[in-house]
């Protein structure tokens, strides 16, 4: 049987980026798709261009919300998919072909992830992320970063619950290692599956980000471990600066 796969782009004044997320996902090869587009109200002309794909949307709701975790939260409630991805504004799936390429890689995991490529704001690419991809993943693979972009990250929909809202800007981490408890099975998709589009509040507030993605680790792996890791976090990165002069996050 075919899977179903709900996606879900939050969005909120982005008039520049939502068309490409919006094309991305609804020229998808794989036929089982339900699009959910949640815009926070947008006042910069977004909606219009939203509405242009109105007929092709399933689910659009467009109302001022308490944050992006809480947008998503709406989102994840609407979704009735076997899995679940999310594709936010700015982000796009690699290619026409991504879903049906990553369902055809194995049959009912509970996880499927893949590679991320990296664009800056003039759509040119950076590459493949800092933290690349790994060959095998579990619930303890973010321990020394998040080794896998939320645009690349394919779950089982039963597995997971809502976003943590004490989190403003780093809950996908916790979001992801709470699912990923869960599953029996994850799959490894080769190449490219998502390019993202570098920048957002993660890096407007980096001191914040930093500190919310500390406290996760922590919550997951214990103090000790997370202080350690860390050590070893801010090494290779040091050693990626070096060498590239960039941090490809």
């Amino acid at each position: 049987m075919m899977p179903k796969l709900s996606v879900i782009t939050v969005v909120y004044n982005n008039v520049a980026d939502i068309g490409r997320t919006l094309l991305s996902v609804l020229n998808q090869t794989h036929p089982a798709i339900e699009y959910i587009v949640i815009d926070g109200a947008s006042t910069d002309g977004t909606l219009d261009i939203i509405n242009t794909y109105k007929s092709r949307i399933t689910k659009l709701v467009s109302e001022p919300d308490k944050g992006i975790y809480d947008a998503m939260n709406k989102g994840l409630a609407m979704a009735t998919g076997d899995y679940v991805i999310f594709m936010n504004s700015g982000d796009e799936f690699y290619a026409a072909d991504t879903v049906e390429k990553v369902f055809a890689t194995a049959d009912n995991a509970d996880i499927y992830y893949g590679e991320t490529e990296m664009l800056n704001i003039r759509r040119e690419s950076l590459g493949q992320r800092r933290h690349k991809a790994p060959a095998k993943f579990n619930w303890k693979g973010f321990k020394f970063g998040m080794s896998i972009s939320h645009q690349a990250i394919y779950i089982r929909r039963t597995l997971t619950a809502p976003y943590d809202p004490t989190y403003q800007l780093s809950a996908d981490i916790d979001w992801i290692i709470r699912a990923a408890k869960k599953a029996k099975t994850i799959v490894k998709v080769n190449g490219y599956v998502a390019k993202y589009l570098v920048g957002g509040m993660s890096k407007a507030k980096h001191r914040q980000s930093l500190e919310e993605r500390f406290a996760i680790m922590k919550k997951h792996y214990g103090l000790i471990p997370t202080i350690f890791n860390h050590i070893i976090i801010a090494f290779n990165l040091s050693i990626y600066w070096l060498k590239n002069r960039r941090t490809n996050d």
